[in-house]
C-alpha cells in the first residue's frame, strides 16, 4: 500500500483541489467530503470494498473486515499522513492544520492526539489505520470526516 500504485491524475485531481482552497482558512466542510470522493473512487477498486462495507465509516459503521480495515490505510495514505508504512501523528496534525476549516482544527487534532498510540498496538498498516480512524470517530464522531 504505497503512493507508487496510484494513479498519477488522482494527485492532479487533488492538486488541484487543493491549489484553489485558502489555506489559511482550509477546505470546507463539504470541501473535504468532495476530495475524499476521489479517494474513495481510487481505494474502493484496490481494495474490492463496496459501498454497503465502507458507506457509513463517516457515521460510525466499521465493518470489521480486512478489505474495509485496507480501505481505510489507502484514504490515510492519499492523505500523506502515512510515513514508512505507519500512521505519523504529526503528518495528521500538519495535514488538520492545511486542509481543516478552522472551527474543526482543535478538535480533530484532539481526537488524533487521544488516539496516536492506537496504531502502535497493532501488527500492520491495515489494522492500525482502521482501529484509529475508529478511536477518533468513538472520539469525536461531530467532527471525524471519512469518505
Amino acid at each position: 500500500m504505497d503512493g507508487k500504485n496510484l494513479p498519477s491524475g488522482v494527485f492532479l485531481i487533488i492538486l488541484v483541489i487543493l491549489l484553489s482552497s485558502d489555506f489559511s482558512f482550509g477546505m470546507t466542510r463539504q470541501q473535504l467530503k468532495n476530495s475524499g470522493k476521489i479517494m474513495k473512487k481510487s481505494c474502493m477498486p484496490k481494495n474490492d470494498v463496496t459501498e454497503d462495507q465502507i458507506g457509513e465509516i463517516e457515521q460510525g459503521k466499521f465493518i470489521e473486515e480486512r478489505n474495509v480495515m485496507c480501505y481505510v490505510a489507502c484514504v490515510y495514505t492519499m492523505t500523506q499522513v502515512v510515513k514508512n508504512n505507519k500512521l505519523s501523528y504529526e503528518a495528521v496534525v500538519k495535514q488538520v492544520d492545511m486542509m481543516f476549516p478552522p472551527e474543526m482544527r482543535d478538535a480533530v487534532k484532539a481526537a488524533a492526539a487521544h488516539c496516536k498510540d492506537v496504531a502502535k498496538k497493532h501488527k500492520d498498516l491495515c489494522e492500525a489505520s482502521y482501529w484509529t480512524a475508529k478511536c477518533m470517530y468513538d472520539f469525536d464522531p461531530k467532527n471525524f470526516v471519512f469518505p
